[in-house]
């Protein structure tokens, strides 16, 4: 909803924040079970109204109208559809309201960016889910995102148990016997393959099937990026992140992990736009603000960005108290200063990715 204000707005500047030559700018009215979706489409770079459309439908036939838009929008500039793409766009993914609701908002939950409660998250996600697929047992895409959910509890040390990593097998099970050439269900299978074995192989044969069946999928590039970084695969990792980035540039997590990815490179200059971008979606999250100061360490040997970073974020309540533990220890570290290090290891929250960052200093 971030530019949903028609009074502040420039469209021009949207589309080169976003990379894009055109927009889609909509509103949606509801009484009852009726709906009037209104839809236009603009060229950003002149302000030019190229086509627009009322839709006056029943409430149930919500996604059939998003896919008439869609074929309309693809008519308008001239973009040839393949009988793949075409399938694509007429795919309902569920036919129950109530259920696409509930995976829309465990979607949100699982988005765990500046989030000091992320385990409680994810478990609510869990049951939101549950009830979604109880309502519509062929909701692929929630069993799908089940199944990604119980792998980040186990991946993540909030319940690394055989129990949940089962929990996950099934959810994806139950993806796989519904669409089993699905490019989300290939995807799961990567992150199985990844997050519950280290797989490395197996996952990079999973997202290159779900690559092609979804080309424009930004979390597949990430996750993928992810797992060329633990193979040593840099110039693919590099690649796959500038995609990334190129087709979701306001994702937190997609800017944040990209810049890490330039870090992981020594290339300090390219990490901090990244995470400065990062930042300025989710301005307490303690990685981010770390990284911002780890460039200016690792390039000048100066701790005074860390301990900048480390006063804002510490002004910022509870929200911002997980993060302070972490940079804390960083600048410890940085100083050679192992009594204010001990301090810091000691008052790190039981977070697993917080945890799973005691062991920077040891690999530097």
């Amino acid at each position: 909803m971030e530019y949903k204000n028609t009074t502040t707005r420039n469209l021009r500047e949207i589309g080169e924040k976003l990379g894009v030559a055109h927009l889609l700018e909509g509103s949606v009215q509801r009484v009852a079970n009726k709906v009037r979706v209104n839809a236009q489409l603009i060229d950003a770079r002149n302000d030019a109204h190229l086509w627009a459309q009322t839709y006056d439908r029943d409430l149930a036939d919500v996604f059939a109208i998003q896919s008439e838009i869609a074929e309309a929008i693809a008519q308008q500039l001239q973009a040839h559809l393949s009988s793949r793409e075409k399938a694509q766009i007429n795919t309902i993914p569920t036919t129950d309201l109530v259920a696409y609701d509930l995976f829309l908002r465990a979607r949100q939950l699982g988005d765990l960016a500046n989030n000091p409660d992320a385990k409680g998250s994810l478990l609510q996600a869990i049951m939101l889910l549950e009830e979604a697929v109880r309502r519509d047992p062929k909701f692929v895409r929630a069993h799908c995102l089940m199944c990604e959910i119980h792998l980040e509890l186990y991946w993540g040390g909030f319940d690394h148990t055989d129990a949940r990593r089962d929990l996950a097998r099934v959810a994806l099970q139950n993806a796989e016997s519904l669409q089993p050439d699905s490019g989300e269900v290939h995807m799961q299978k990567g992150i199985y393959a990844y997050h519950g074995f280290r797989d490395y192989d197996r996952a990079l044969s999973e997202f290159e099937l779900a690559r092609r069946l979804l080309p424009n999928e930004a979390r597949l590039y990430e996750i993928l990026g992810a797992v060329d970084r633990r193979t040593a695969r840099w110039k693919e990792a590099e690649e796959v992140f500038r995609r990334a980035v190129e087709l979701d540039p306001i994702n937190f997590s997609v800017l944040e992990e990209a810049g890490f990815t330039f870090q992981g490179l020594r290339r300090y200059r390219e990490a901090e736009p990244l995470l400065k971008r990062a930042l300025a979606i989710s301005p307490n999250d303690p990685f981010a603000r770390g990284g911002l100061g780890w460039n200016a360490f690792c390039e000048k040997g100066d701790v005074t960005a860390w301990r900048k970073e480390l006063e804002s974020v510490a002004n910022n309540g509870p929200e911002g108290a997980r993060g302070v533990a972490f940079l804390s220890l960083l600048c410890a570290w940085a100083e050679r200063d192992r009594a204010a290090a001990e301090r810091a290891v000691a008052l790190v929250p039981p977070e697993a990715r917080l945890r799973a960052g005691l062991g920077l200093p040891r690999s530097n």
